[in-house]
């Protein structure tokens, strides 16, 4: 089964008929089956939190959480502090607990940063992160080059990822020798594929002044573009169980509009969605 998703739920302006108010998680809801939230990266949450996430969505819906910075080593005042890393860990998985109970838990995005390469260290740090998470489901999205220089490198990485059982993210973004990786159709778990799409403005992405954060994803994809990644989530779907296409070029508000052109594409329909709010007037 292919679904579709954001990043974060309350930015999309075309799901509520393009008001400048954030948009509810109901009202997003009865759009999309997946969303993914980066909060956890930033600061745990409590597991009161995570509960009115759960609550707040019917059946059938799920969430791909951002592990946390300390976990990804995106923090590197911690990066060698043992201590910090396990309690990042159990205080994770403690607090994502309501969602596993209720199958609302589509995966953890371990997002890894720039300077995470494929050394040793690294290599051994995703066994850790395995035994670490148990078997929770996990995608792993590498910003390194490094990892998939040549073919051969890709493929004795792609069988490490199998035997971890992690989930390699299929990911579209500008990227060159230094910065960024290519887009890497793989699946290594039979139950899901991942796709994120970070948009294609090269020059938002590698220049990361003052207001790179704002810029990066400022991309929409067009209609070209979209077939071809409806046609790449159909190979996907003939190799694994579930896949999610996760749409972040969202600097301009055009992740919406083009995930709910992909979704016209593949002719989906997902059961279970919240109910849409009806204008009456």
């Amino acid at each position: 089964m292919i679904t579709i998703g954001l990043t974060t739920w309350t930015e999309h302006p075309a799901l509520i008929g393009g008001e400048t108010r954030p948009v509810t998680l109901s009202e997003y809801a009865g759009h999309f089956p997946t969303v993914e939230l980066d909060t956890p990266f930033y600061g745990i949450p409590r597991q009161s939190t995570i509960e009115k996430w759960q609550a707040a969505v019917p059946d059938g819906f799920h969430y791909i959480l951002k592990a946390n910075q300390v976990m990804t080593r995106h923090d590197r005042q911690h990066a060698d502090d043992e201590a910090a890393i396990n309690t990042a860990f159990t205080e994770f998985r403690s607090a994502i607990w309501p969602l596993i109970q209720a199958h609302k838990l589509l995966t953890v995005l371990f997002q890894f940063p720039p300077f995470f390469n494929r050394t040793t260290a690294n290599i051994d740090y995703l066994r850790r992160v395995r035994v670490l998470m148990g078997d929770l489901p996990v995608a792993v999205e590498f910003r390194s080059p490094s990892w998939f220089v040549t073919p051969g490198m890709t493929a004795d990485v792609t069988a490490y990822l199998k035997s971890l059982h992690f989930t390699n993210v299929t990911t579209d973004e500008p990227h060159n020798l230094n910065d960024g990786i290519p887009l890497v159709e793989t699946v290594t778990t039979p139950e899901l594929a991942v796709v994120r799409l970070h948009g294609r403005n090269a020059k938002g992405w590698f220049n990361q002044g003052q207001d790179w954060r704002k810029t990066r994803t400022l991309y929409r994809y067009s209609e070209a573009e979209l077939q071809e990644f409806a046609a790449l989530a159909k190979r996907l779907d003939a190799q694994a169980k579930d896949v999610c296409v996760i749409f972040n070029n969202n600097s301009g508000r055009d992740a919406a509009p083009n995930a709910l052109r992909l979704r016209e594409i593949l002719g989906l329909h997902w059961q279970n969605l919240a109910p849409q709010q009806l204008d009456l007037f």
